[in-house]
């Protein structure tokens, strides 16, 4: 059974398939070829609220990197084409209270038909 992996802040960049990279804090058991469900939101759902899927990704590669080392063609595969790397790493920060020097695992993924 597939694990779920929550999409919440970048729904609309997986329904149209513009992403194929994240970067998450923790998930490095993850291998090549590993099918996950991509879903908008998993965790605190309220009571009658259901998991939301948006389709199956199939893990192409997993690295750990510093943060920091995000540049502009990263942000184009994270699906953010017009953030600066300095705008992505305070939206990440916030989202997951971090360091900017915090070291996250950068997952390469496609879709699954």
């Amino acid at each position: 059974m597939p694990q779920n992996m929550s999409f919440k802040l970048t729904a609309s960049q997986i329904r149209a398939r513009t992403k194929d990279v994240t970067r998450r804090l923790g998930w490095w058991n993850l291998k090549p070829g590993d099918i996950v469900n991509a879903v908008e939101q998993c965790r605190g759902l309220k009571k009658g609220e259901k998991i939301q899927h948006l389709g199956k990704i199939k893990i192409i590669s997993t690295r750990r990197e510093s943060l920091d080392h995000i540049d502009a063609l990263e942000l184009i595969r994270e699906g953010f084409p017009k953030m600066t790397p300095f705008d992505f790493i305070t939206m990440f920060r916030t989202a997951n209270h971090c360091s900017i020097y915090e070291n996250v695992t950068r997952i390469e993924f496609g879709y699954v038909e």
